[in-house]
Protein backbone atom coordinates (compact mmCIF):
# COMPACT_ATOMS: atom_id res chain seq x y z
CA UNK A 1 0.00 0.00 0.00
CA UNK A 2 1.62 3.55 -1.17
CA UNK A 3 0.03 6.35 1.72
CA UNK A 4 1.80 10.02 0.92
CA UNK A 5 0.39 13.10 2.93
CA UNK A 6 1.24 16.67 1.99
CA UNK A 7 -0.45 20.72 2.46
CA UNK A 8 -0.91 20.51 -1.35
CA UNK A 9 -2.58 18.06 -4.17
CA UNK A 10 0.29 18.12 -6.41
CA UNK A 11 2.76 17.08 -3.85
CA UNK A 12 0.75 14.28 -2.90
CA UNK A 13 -0.22 12.90 -6.39
CA UNK A 14 3.88 13.61 -7.57
CA UNK A 15 4.70 11.00 -4.31
CA UNK A 16 1.99 8.51 -5.05
CA UNK A 17 3.38 8.62 -8.72
CA UNK A 18 7.37 8.49 -7.72
CA UNK A 19 6.57 4.96 -5.92
CA UNK A 20 4.07 3.68 -8.67
CA UNK A 21 6.74 4.40 -11.37
CA UNK A 22 9.30 2.87 -8.68
CA UNK A 23 7.69 -0.23 -8.71
CA UNK A 24 6.79 -0.14 -12.34
CA UNK A 25 10.68 0.37 -12.68
CA UNK A 26 11.38 -3.10 -10.67
CA UNK A 27 8.73 -4.89 -12.47
CA UNK A 28 10.12 -4.00 -15.92
CA UNK A 29 13.58 -4.85 -14.52
CA UNK A 30 12.67 -8.54 -14.01
CA UNK A 31 10.47 -8.40 -17.46
CA UNK A 32 13.82 -7.21 -19.64
CA UNK A 33 16.17 -9.90 -17.15
CA UNK A 34 13.66 -12.94 -18.25
CA UNK A 35 13.65 -11.89 -21.78
CA UNK A 36 17.42 -11.32 -21.85
CA UNK A 37 17.53 -14.92 -20.57
CA UNK A 38 15.11 -16.10 -23.30
CA UNK A 39 12.27 -17.02 -20.84
CA UNK A 40 8.86 -17.78 -21.69
CA UNK A 41 7.40 -17.11 -18.55
CA UNK A 42 7.74 -13.55 -18.04
CA UNK A 43 4.69 -13.10 -16.14
CA UNK A 44 4.95 -16.21 -14.30
CA UNK A 45 8.80 -15.10 -13.25
CA UNK A 46 7.85 -11.67 -12.43
CA UNK A 47 5.13 -12.58 -10.12
CA UNK A 48 7.12 -15.22 -8.39
CA UNK A 49 9.78 -12.56 -7.81
CA UNK A 50 7.30 -10.26 -6.34
CA UNK A 51 5.50 -12.43 -3.96
CA UNK A 52 9.06 -13.65 -3.21
CA UNK A 53 9.72 -10.17 -2.07
CA UNK A 54 6.79 -9.51 -0.27
CA UNK A 55 7.10 -12.50 1.50
CA UNK A 56 10.53 -11.32 2.35
CA UNK A 57 9.00 -7.89 3.53
CA UNK A 58 6.44 -9.29 5.74
CA UNK A 59 8.53 -11.55 7.45
CA UNK A 60 10.79 -8.92 8.55
CA UNK A 61 7.36 -6.88 9.35
CA UNK A 62 6.41 -9.57 11.70
CA UNK A 63 10.17 -9.25 13.52
CA UNK A 64 9.54 -6.05 13.85
CA UNK A 65 6.27 -6.02 15.25
CA UNK A 66 7.11 -8.64 18.16
CA UNK A 67 10.62 -6.85 18.71
CA UNK A 68 8.74 -3.23 19.47
CA UNK A 69 6.02 -5.42 22.19
CA UNK A 70 9.39 -5.90 24.82
CA UNK A 71 11.26 -3.02 23.40
CA UNK A 72 9.40 0.27 23.42
CA UNK A 73 6.61 1.80 25.65
CA UNK A 74 4.44 2.81 23.33
CA UNK A 75 1.89 0.74 21.74
CA UNK A 76 0.24 1.29 18.04
CA UNK A 77 -3.32 0.45 18.03
CA UNK A 78 -4.79 -0.21 14.67
CA UNK A 79 -8.37 -1.04 15.61
CA UNK A 80 -11.47 1.47 16.31
CA UNK A 81 -13.66 1.72 19.82
CA UNK A 82 -16.67 3.55 19.98
CA UNK A 83 -16.39 6.47 23.12
CA UNK A 84 -18.66 8.52 24.42
CA UNK A 85 -16.87 12.14 23.17
CA UNK A 86 -18.51 15.60 24.29
CA UNK A 87 -19.28 17.75 21.55
CA UNK A 88 -17.92 21.16 21.51
CA UNK A 89 -19.64 23.95 23.68
CA UNK A 90 -20.89 25.67 20.29
CA UNK A 91 -21.55 22.96 18.22
CA UNK A 92 -25.91 23.06 18.11
CA UNK A 93 -26.31 19.44 18.88
CA UNK A 94 -29.23 17.25 21.16
CA UNK A 95 -28.73 14.09 23.45
CA UNK A 96 -32.63 13.94 23.27
CA UNK A 97 -34.44 10.86 21.42
CA UNK A 98 -36.37 13.18 19.62
CA UNK A 99 -39.89 11.70 21.40
CA UNK A 100 -41.26 15.22 22.87
CA UNK A 101 -38.26 17.55 22.32
CA UNK A 102 -39.66 21.25 20.81
CA UNK A 103 -37.06 20.60 18.49
CA UNK A 104 -38.35 17.77 17.21
CA UNK A 105 -39.90 18.88 14.10
CA UNK A 106 -36.66 20.59 13.09
CA UNK A 107 -33.37 18.74 11.88
CA UNK A 108 -31.38 18.72 14.86
CA UNK A 109 -27.41 17.40 15.32
CA UNK A 110 -28.04 14.10 17.68
CA UNK A 111 -25.16 13.91 20.00
CA UNK A 112 -23.95 10.89 20.00
CA UNK A 113 -20.55 8.41 20.39
CA UNK A 114 -17.77 8.53 17.82
CA UNK A 115 -15.47 5.71 17.01
CA UNK A 116 -11.10 6.52 17.70
CA UNK A 117 -9.48 4.74 15.64
CA UNK A 118 -5.49 4.39 14.70
CA UNK A 119 -4.02 4.97 18.04
CA UNK A 120 -0.98 5.58 19.30
CA UNK A 121 -0.88 5.20 23.52
CA UNK A 122 2.40 5.98 25.13
CA UNK A 123 3.58 4.39 28.32
CA UNK A 124 1.95 1.53 27.67
CA UNK A 125 1.53 -2.20 29.11
CA UNK A 126 3.54 -5.03 28.20
CA UNK A 127 -0.36 -6.33 28.07
CA UNK A 128 -1.06 -3.59 25.50
CA UNK A 129 1.89 -4.02 23.49
CA UNK A 130 1.47 -7.56 23.07
CA UNK A 131 -2.10 -7.20 22.37
CA UNK A 132 -1.18 -4.33 19.85
CA UNK A 133 1.50 -6.06 17.95
CA UNK A 134 -1.05 -9.35 17.51
CA UNK A 135 -3.60 -7.45 15.99
CA UNK A 136 -0.75 -5.57 13.58
CA UNK A 137 0.67 -9.13 13.07
CA UNK A 138 -2.65 -10.51 11.94
CA UNK A 139 -3.29 -8.00 9.58
CA UNK A 140 0.20 -8.89 8.03
CA UNK A 141 -0.71 -12.22 7.74
CA UNK A 142 -4.28 -12.09 6.78
CA UNK A 143 -2.78 -10.35 3.21
CA UNK A 144 0.08 -12.61 2.75
CA UNK A 145 -1.39 -15.71 2.91
CA UNK A 146 -3.18 -15.26 -0.16
CA UNK A 147 0.41 -13.54 -2.06
CA UNK A 148 2.03 -16.76 -0.23
CA UNK A 149 -0.17 -19.08 -2.79
CA UNK A 150 -0.25 -17.09 -5.25
CA UNK A 151 4.02 -17.59 -5.44
CA UNK A 152 3.42 -21.14 -4.59
CA UNK A 153 0.65 -21.28 -7.98
CA UNK A 154 3.58 -19.82 -10.03
CA UNK A 155 6.69 -21.88 -8.05
CA UNK A 156 4.84 -25.29 -9.03
CA UNK A 157 3.70 -23.92 -13.22
CA UNK A 158 7.46 -22.97 -13.53
CA UNK A 159 8.50 -26.20 -12.66
CA UNK A 160 5.31 -28.31 -14.57
CA UNK A 161 3.87 -29.60 -11.64
CA UNK A 162 1.01 -27.41 -11.52
CA UNK A 163 -1.70 -29.99 -11.81
CA UNK A 164 -0.96 -31.99 -8.82
CA UNK A 165 -2.75 -32.96 -5.66
CA UNK A 166 -0.60 -31.09 -3.48
CA UNK A 167 -1.86 -27.75 -4.68
CA UNK A 168 -5.79 -28.13 -4.37
CA UNK A 169 -4.82 -29.51 -0.72
CA UNK A 170 -2.63 -26.10 -0.11
CA UNK A 171 -5.71 -23.99 -1.50
CA UNK A 172 -7.50 -25.30 0.52
CA UNK A 173 -5.40 -24.92 3.88
CA UNK A 174 -5.32 -21.85 2.67
CA UNK A 175 -8.60 -20.95 2.71
CA UNK A 176 -9.63 -22.31 6.03
CA UNK A 177 -6.38 -20.35 7.24
CA UNK A 178 -7.66 -16.46 5.39
CA UNK A 179 -11.22 -17.64 7.69
CA UNK A 180 -9.58 -17.74 10.54
CA UNK A 181 -6.98 -15.25 11.01
CA UNK A 182 -9.47 -12.97 9.27
CA UNK A 183 -11.45 -13.59 11.88
CA UNK A 184 -9.13 -12.38 14.35
CA UNK A 185 -7.82 -9.74 12.85
CA UNK A 186 -11.63 -8.04 12.72
CA UNK A 187 -11.97 -9.12 16.36
CA UNK A 188 -8.65 -8.13 17.76
CA UNK A 189 -9.11 -4.79 16.79
CA UNK A 190 -12.16 -4.16 18.31
CA UNK A 191 -10.36 -5.49 21.28
CA UNK A 192 -7.38 -4.05 20.84
CA UNK A 193 -8.86 -0.37 20.67
CA UNK A 194 -11.10 -0.74 23.87
CA UNK A 195 -8.11 -2.03 25.98
CA UNK A 196 -6.02 0.51 24.75
CA UNK A 197 -9.08 3.65 25.70
CA UNK A 198 -9.42 1.94 28.83
CA UNK A 199 -5.73 1.65 29.71
CA UNK A 200 -5.46 5.63 29.16
CA UNK A 201 -9.22 6.77 30.23
CA UNK A 202 -9.54 4.76 33.68
CA UNK A 203 -11.11 4.65 35.68
CA UNK A 204 -14.37 3.73 34.57
CA UNK A 205 -15.89 6.54 35.56
CA UNK A 206 -14.36 9.04 33.35
CA UNK A 207 -16.34 10.83 30.74
CA UNK A 208 -14.65 8.98 27.48
CA UNK A 209 -14.30 5.46 29.03
CA UNK A 210 -15.62 3.18 26.55
CA UNK A 211 -18.21 1.36 28.80
CA UNK A 212 -18.35 -1.88 25.68
CA UNK A 213 -16.45 -3.94 23.66
CA UNK A 214 -17.52 -2.74 19.87
CA UNK A 215 -16.44 -5.73 17.76
CA UNK A 216 -17.66 -6.00 14.31
CA UNK A 217 -16.96 -9.60 11.86
CA UNK A 218 -16.75 -8.05 8.45
CA UNK A 219 -17.23 -10.47 5.31
CA UNK A 220 -13.69 -10.39 3.75
CA UNK A 221 -12.65 -13.55 5.15
CA UNK A 222 -15.48 -15.26 4.82
CA UNK A 223 -15.31 -13.92 0.70
CA UNK A 224 -11.48 -14.82 0.53
CA UNK A 225 -12.20 -18.05 2.17
CA UNK A 226 -14.65 -19.20 -0.22
CA UNK A 227 -12.53 -17.93 -3.14
CA UNK A 228 -9.84 -19.92 -2.19
CA UNK A 229 -12.08 -23.39 -1.74
CA UNK A 230 -13.46 -22.17 -4.77
CA UNK A 231 -10.23 -22.46 -6.56
CA UNK A 232 -9.25 -25.39 -5.21
CA UNK A 233 -12.16 -27.12 -6.45
CA UNK A 234 -11.33 -25.85 -9.87
CA UNK A 235 -8.15 -27.60 -9.58
CA UNK A 236 -9.01 -30.00 -8.14
CA UNK A 237 -11.20 -30.92 -11.39
CA UNK A 238 -8.86 -30.20 -13.53
CA UNK A 239 -6.12 -32.85 -12.18
CA UNK A 240 -9.36 -35.21 -12.40
CA UNK A 241 -9.66 -34.60 -15.82
CA UNK A 242 -6.16 -35.12 -16.77
CA UNK A 243 -5.99 -38.37 -14.52
CA UNK A 244 -8.79 -39.46 -17.06
CA UNK A 245 -7.24 -38.22 -20.54
CA UNK A 246 -3.87 -39.87 -19.33
CA UNK A 247 -5.69 -43.00 -18.38
CA UNK A 248 -7.43 -42.65 -22.22
CA UNK A 249 -4.42 -41.90 -23.60
CA UNK A 250 -3.03 -44.93 -22.27
CA UNK A 251 -5.54 -47.40 -23.15
CA UNK A 252 -5.14 -45.80 -26.68
CA UNK A 253 -1.37 -46.68 -26.92
CA UNK A 254 -2.05 -50.38 -25.25
CA UNK A 255 -4.88 -51.03 -27.92
CA UNK A 256 -3.01 -50.15 -30.62
CA UNK A 257 0.16 -51.87 -29.91
CA UNK A 258 -1.82 -54.96 -29.32
CA UNK A 259 -3.67 -54.55 -32.69
CA UNK A 260 -0.97 -53.93 -34.68
CA UNK A 261 0.44 -57.33 -34.79
CA UNK A 262 -2.86 -58.44 -36.61
CA UNK A 263 -2.84 -56.11 -39.14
Amino acid sequence: MFSFGAETLDSSLASIGIALGVFALVVAVIALAGRLRGSRTIALDATLAITGLWLVLAAVSVVIFVVKAFTVDWAEVPGASQVQIDWPADLPCSRDDGGDSPAASTPTLRCSSAALSDLTVAHASLGLRMLAASSQISTVLLWTIPIALLAIVCFRTLRGRAFSATLPRTLTGGAIAVLVIGIAHDLLGGITATAALREVFSPSDYAWYPSTYQLTVTMLPFAGALFLAALAAVFRHGIRLQQERDALKRENETLADDTRGLV
